[in-house]
């Protein structure tokens, strides 16, 4: 059983602010389909929020089982399920692939043939086994819902919650997909809670919630809502709920709530009787005259009850046999390991990367038209640099004038390697920030989603740090390989990869970082151009900066150290003599400036595991 008692929920200390929710009491057995109702902004998504754990109430409780969730912690992931209200599902993946993945994060110990055998079933349920092979991206609204639901009945949950899943639909796709929830909380002990705004399937449910400004209007059953509030149509719910004040709704409720949970079996730890409720599904509730009468009587002799009975009656339930505790529960299987689930998220990741020709296709281009633009810049100055690295054989005078002649070429010469290298350090700077700036950004809501379901934050970090090394190294050891070969930078050109490897390395992983703490893709890729922005003026590189100011901004600064620490790969021929003349900035050696960009892209990723650790849901 399902059960909160006196649940509320304030958004600050204040007396004054605002209460979200207000001293909530409700049950709901297993085998249960209940609707949570009520106007806009009334905490219906709210109340869904505070029984998943997502958010804590401010006072009372919710008990799952017998155990109170507050005190012994939230619901095993195998436990509940969530269906919310945004997309949950990518969009370049099939229907199969999705319920795969989920399974295959959410679940251990199943071979591949148990595997295939449940995700058959799942689909079956849900509706969605002849389209198992269309990508989501194709699918209807109404498809789109079976498919959230199809992923969170992976693991067979008792309790599944449903926020606004028929909202948006056409009437039809509306009813298959009321139908198909009244059909899930018919298995496994299943109680499903749905949050809507329409009243066209009262019938269906075995008891309807009514909220009003956070507070219980009404819970029963829908034979009874109408006469409860002493309406005829569904249209006249709604502004017969604004002619009260909501204390006024809430009071009235508790004065009557015994005698509705007691007529509807709602007071008991079983489930409501089932001919009870084949019986509202077969007649409309506002014909049950029978039912009304009935219930009248009770009525006036609940009037009649004094607040100790009241009182005798709340204590005899809280007296009443609970249910499993936690360690009594249906075990489920296993959630997989950090690894196997780090091994299935890269998998996707690589899978969805493939099937996006648009991101492909830029990805291409980068690694490509970099390099070449590199190139481009440096075609006039080749001649000055080859003569940097050339021995002219001849007669002294010869030499003689040879020198005099690169002598007066030095100072330009440096300014174009200079140039040329921080070009590279800052082009890959580039490449790393469109590596990561959406990448976590772009799909958070999905992973709050699975997060909530299972997933480990560190398997999820691992997994986009896995596959965007791979981007980096490819793109790194690409853009100073082709260069070098035209250019011919003196110096060890393993240091010079491993440098650019880091740069890159670096503004990705920062850049990851700060995907993980924005709210939107597009927050994230303003922010993280603005950083590759700033990393030309602050480097140094072009315009000597205040030692103070340098000391302070140099350390944050991965083009700084890609830079002086490049430079510092030719420090034994005249390219670095060149350079030297032309720059007053401090050039820090190779190995310090491994280390340096090394902690850039480790603080990258403490980051973007901090932020992911954090929840955004909205």
């Amino acid at each position: 059983m399902l059960e909160l008692q006196q649940v509320s929920l304030q958004l600050g200390n204040d007396p004054d602010d605002q209460l979200l929710l207000a001293e909530v009491s409700t049950r709901f057995p297993k085998k249960h389909f209940a609707a949570i109702l009520g106007p806009s902004g009334c905490g219906k998504s709210t109340l869904l929020k505070v029984i998943a754990g997502l958010r804590e109430p401010t006072h009372g409780h919710v008990e799952w089982d017998g155990r109170n969730l507050s005190q012994d912690g939230d619901m095993d992931p195998h436990e509940i399920g969530y269906v919310p209200q945004f997309s949950i599902a990518y969009d370049l993946l099939t229907v199969w692939e999705s319920v795969e993945s989920a399974l295959r994060l959410r679940v251990a110990g199943l071979d591949l043939d148990e595997q295939e055998e449940r995700l058959e079933k799942i689909l079956g349920e849900v509706g969605l086994d002849e389209i198992s092979d269309r990508e989501v991206r194709v699918l209807s609204g109404g498809q789109k819902r079976r498919l959230a639901m199809a992923l969170e009945m992976v693991s067979s949950p008792h309790l599944l919650l449903c926020d606004e899943v028929t909202s948006g639909l056409d009437p039809k796709a509306e009813d298959e997909i009321a139908k198909l929830m009244h059909q899930l909380s018919r298995h496994d002990d299943r109680i499903v809670l749905s949050v809507t705004h329409s009243l066209r399937h009262l019938a269906l449910y075995d008891s309807i919630v009514v909220l009003y400004q956070g507070h219980v209007a009404y819970h029963g059953p829908a034979q009874f809502l109408y006469h409860y509030f002493g309406v005829e149509k569904p249209e006249d719910l709604f502004p017969r709920l604004a002619q009260r004040k909501p204390d006024d709704w809430h009071r009235s409720w508790q004065k009557h709530r015994n005698t509705y949970y007691a007529e509807s079996k709602l007071d008991g730890d079983g489930a409501v009787d089932a001919a009870a409720r084949e019986d509202v599904h077969d007649r409309p509730a506002a014909e049950d005259e029978a039912a009304k009468k009935r219930l009248e009587k009770l009525l006036k002799k609940a009037q009649g009850d004094d607040v100790g009975d009241e009182k005798k009656k709340d204590e005899e339930a809280e007296e009443k046999p609970r249910g499993k505790t936690k360690t009594e529960a249906v075990e489920h299987e296993g959630t997989p390991s950090a690894l196997t689930q780090f091994g299935v998220l890269l998998a996707r990741r690589w899978k969805i990367f493939f099937r996006d020709r648009g991101g492909l296709w830029l990805q291409l281009a980068l690694l490509v038209g970099f390099p070449i633009l590199v190139v481009i810049f440096a075609l006039d100055g080749l001649p000055q640099i080859k003569n940097l690295n050339g021995v002219v054989n001849g007669n002294f005078l010869e030499q003689m004038k040879h020198e005099m002649e690169q002598g007066q070429e030095l100072i330009k010469t440096g300014g174009l390697v200079s140039g040329l290298i921080m070009f590279q350090v800052v082009l890959l700077a580039l490449m790393g920030s469109n590596n990561a700036a959406r990448e976590i950004a772009g799909e958070r809501l999905i992973f709050e989603k699975e997060k909530f379901s299972g997933v480990r934050p560190s398997a999820y970090v691992a997994s986009k740090a896995a596959f965007l090394g791979v981007l980096v190294l490819v793109q790194s050891v690409w853009m100073a390989v082709f260069v070098n070969v035209i250019v011919q930078f003196q110096g060890s050109l393993l240091t010079q990869i491993v440098l650019l490897t880091l740069v890159n390395a670096s503004l990705t992983s920062v850049c990851l970082g700060l995907s993980s703490l924005m709210k939107t893709a597009e927050q994230a890729s303003l922010v993280s151009v603005y950083l590759v922005g700033f990393q030309l003026p602050l480097s140094g590189a072009v315009l000597a900066l205040p030692k103070a100011l340098s000391m302070l901004t140099q350390p944050f600064i991965a083009s700084y150290w890609g830079w002086s620490g490049f430079i510092q790969t030719m420090h034994d021929t005249r390219f670095y003599e060149a350079v030297k003349k032309v720059t007053q900035t401090d050039i820090s050696n190779a190995p310090l400036c491994i280390w340096w960009l090394s902690c850039h892209v480790l603080l990258g990723l403490i980051i973007a595991y901090t932020g992911c650790k954090n929840s955004r849901w909205e």
